[in-house]
């Protein structure tokens, strides 16, 4: 019972670290306020603060859930939610691994002074798959929440 509950706790912890660097991103890059100069070098701030970090600590929020999961396969609400805050987490993963990394990337190549002719296009796309997972992993976020206010 200790285990789990200090295994509860590190979910919470490690997702909703997870979450609220995703939320705060989301504060800070709206892109429709944001002068073209001054996107790029917020934007590749970002990148370099949060590009290595934040899939790790997904990776952690992952396995920690999975963890919170096998303490919860008696109690099947429990173990229902966190299977599916897995899954929104995993979610938010991929859509960062094969839509927003990439896109980082080609940023990561910009100069402030003279951004291409397109960079609007793969701004508002970066902030569309952006969008999604932040939902994907506020859901998960809170099924996580959920599953430890359940705890029997």
């Amino acid at each position: 019972m200790v285990i789990a509950a200090i295994i509860d706790f590190a979910d919470l912890l490690a997702s909703g670290l997870l979450v609220g660097a995703m939320f705060g991103a989301w504060l800070m890059l709206q892109p429709a306020l944001l002068a073209p100069s001054t996107y790029v070098v917020v934007q590749q701030n970002a990148i370099r603060a949060l590009n290595d970090i934040l899939p790790a600590l997904g990776a952690l929020a992952v396995l920690i859930t999975l963890a919170a999961a096998y303490t919860a396969r008696e109690e099947r609400m429990r173990l229902i939610m966190l299977i599916a805050a897995v899954v929104g987490l995993a979610a938010a993963g991929i859509i960062t691994r094969f839509f927003n990394q990439p896109i980082n990337a080609i940023v990561m190549t910009w100069t402030a002074s003279a951004p291409p002719g397109d960079w609007s296009n793969l701004r508002d796309e970066w902030w569309r798959w952006h969008a999604v997972r932040l939902a994907s992993a506020l859901i998960a976020f809170s099924l996580i929440i959920g599953a430890a206010m359940r705890r029997a």
